[in-house]
């Protein structure tokens, strides 16, 4: 028995280790000058491949079936860790993230190889699968001629970082056999909106957003947000995308409300009242002044600049509602997200309802497998994606004997 995967990152890997330790012949087919270009890129190079709140439901993933997804993920999360200790990786937590105890991507990255070499998987390296053909066995043309193989797994990745290979090729190959593609777009990516930042670029602020789609609220985040000169980034940011993304396509309107004090527990009024206090305790002190003790002075310029409120006006003076509105329920209008450059993973693909999700095998072609990025499943920020692409490398190909 010979297996072909197309694409050496995480799932082509976990794939050809997975069949490999069962006797199988396999052979990674990898477009670039080495596999795994992707991995040393992820959690800013150390690699978070796993995360201790893991659960199935849409505030950590999205998946076009979401029951089917829940299947194959109680029947292999269990054994992720397990995996990663096997070839060689002890882990670290922090809150919840799980990393090489390394702190680096590449620990990862030459355990992965390494244990792929120890069990004689054959990589071919700058190879360029351009079509696949289906009769007793496949026939896949390449730009180094003509490779027949009894079954093909194809593991190249969504459509972001084009230069670490996932480009989006993947999806024209399994077209080519018949199965549909869900539109792809960029997740966990910027968010860009209407209004004009260039003065609040770089500023970091703890805030919570809250996202709603036409009107009605849909997911809130809490996190650190970024600010750049036409919108908004972070990881709290990047965890909302994704719908965006998808409402944006859909002619969906998509506005996020700024929370800039987190850490007041109470409403509007509440708010009111202890800024009524606030200025009692600090006789002589601008409502700037009171405002600038909690948060970054540029973001009070830009709410007074856009309340037309003059720096040196005193609470008392000022139009406190309004001031309160925009300090709890900061307006963002998305326009667009970050594109494919910019976004760490894809959100869209082939619906995993045309798997079988007990081996990752095509239900339109027999003998071909899918697995990792190109199935139309994403995770949140946090290992989450990483952790997609292991399971579905565990899973692959357990009908498959030598």
């Amino acid at each position: 028995m010979k297996v072909v995967i197309i694409g050496g990152g995480v799932a082509g890997l976990v794939s050809a280790i997975n069949l490999a330790r069962k006797g199988i012949e396999v052979t990674i087919l990898e477009r670039n000058n080495k596999c795994g270009k992707k991995i040393l890129l992820t959690g800013n190079g150390r690699c978070n491949f796993w995360n201790k709140n893991q659960n199935p439901n849409p505030n950590c993933y999205y998946a076009s079936d979401k029951e089917l997804f829940k299947e194959l993920f109680n029947a292999k999360k269990d054994l992720v860790l397990d995996f990663v200790n096997s070839i060689g990786i002890i882990p670290k937590e922090i809150n919840g993230y799980y990393y090489p105890y390394s702190n680096q991507a590449q620990s990862f990255y030459n355990s992965l190889l390494k244990m792929a070499s120890n069990l004689k998987v054959n990589i071919k390296t700058d190879i360029m699968v351009s079509k696949i053909v289906k009769k007793n066995k496949f026939l896949l043309t390449t730009n180094k001629g003509l490779i027949e193989t009894d079954k093909v797994i194809i593991a190249t990745g969504g459509k972001t970082y084009s230069k670490t290979g996932s480009d989006g090729n993947g999806y024209d190959l399994v077209k080519s056999l018949n199965h549909k593609v869900n539109t792809v777009l960029p997740s966990l990516t910027k968010l860009i909106g209407k209004d004009n930042f260039k003065d609040l670029k770089g500023v970091r602020s703890e805030v919570i957003l809250t996202l709603y789609e036409d009107n009605k609220e849909v997911k809130k985040e809490h996190g650190e947000l970024i600010f750049t000169d036409n919108g908004i980034s972070g990881i709290c940011v990047f965890n909302l995308s994704g719908i965006a993304s998808r409402g944006l396509n859909n002619k969906r309107s998509e506005k996020i409300f700024i929370n800039f004090v987190p850490w007041f527990n109470g409403n509007h009024k509440d708010l009111i009242k202890w800024l009524d206090n606030r200025s009692q305790e600090l006789k002589g002190y601008s409502l700037c002044e009171i405002l600038e003790g909690f948060l970054n002075y540029k973001i009070v310029n830009y709410m007074l600049k856009t309340l037309h409120i003059d720096v040196n006006t005193k609470w008392e003076k000022a139009p406190k509602e309004k001031v309160v509105e925009l300090l709890m329920s900061f307006p963002f209008w998305v326009v667009k997200t970050g594109g494919f450059e910019e976004a760490q993973v894809t959100t869209g693909g082939v619906p995993i309802e045309e798997v079988n999700i007990k081996t990752m095998e095509s239900l339109k072609t027999k003998g071909l497998y899918l697995v990792g990025e190109i199935l139309d499943v994403d995770g949140i920020c946090g290992g989450y994606n990483i952790g997609f692409a292991i399971m579905t490398g565990l899973t692959v190909g357990s009908d498959i004997n030598a």
